[in-house]
């Protein structure tokens, strides 16, 4: 899959004052707000997103397109600190995920799913983290 489409729910958006998230905006179009089922938790300072079959499940973020899609996603991995280079299982891992656009129409990006137990971490009810 050679997706340029990048979904970020984190630390990642536009509200952040982050060095990852500055440079994702420096090197990428923001095309809008999206949507996606799923969990939201609260890991730690930052959220872990955990898919879900029930459209109940909500999970709000941002879509950008990405400029130098390899180079970037190369970084995105190092920062999520997923990939063949690290100790398995990793936290996140970089999957394609179905979302749906503000104005309702339907696409498909890249984004980091959570991946180790949420049994102990609290939930983010709204799917926003912004919000919690």
């Amino acid at each position: 899959m050679s997706s340029d489409l990048l979904f970020v729910y984190g630390t990642l958006m536009r509200g952040f004052d982050h060095p990852m998230a500055r440079l994702l905006s420096a090197n990428a179009d923001f095309i809008g707000e999206a949507r996606c089922c799923g969990r939201l938790y609260l890991v730690k300072h930052y959220p872990g997103l955990v898919l879900s079959e029930d459209p109940a499940d909500i999970v709000h973020g941002e879509l950008f397109r990405l400029r130098e899609r390899e180079a970037m996603l190369r970084e995105f991995d190092m920062y999520e600190a997923c990939g063949e280079n690290f100790p398995q299982p990793t936290e996140y891992l970089r999957r394609m995920l179905p979302l749906t656009l503000g104005d309702g129409s339907a696409t498909e990006a890249w984004t980091y799913v959570y991946n180790w137990p949420v049994t102990k971490l609290p939930r983010i009810e709204t799917g926003r983290f912004l919000e919690q």
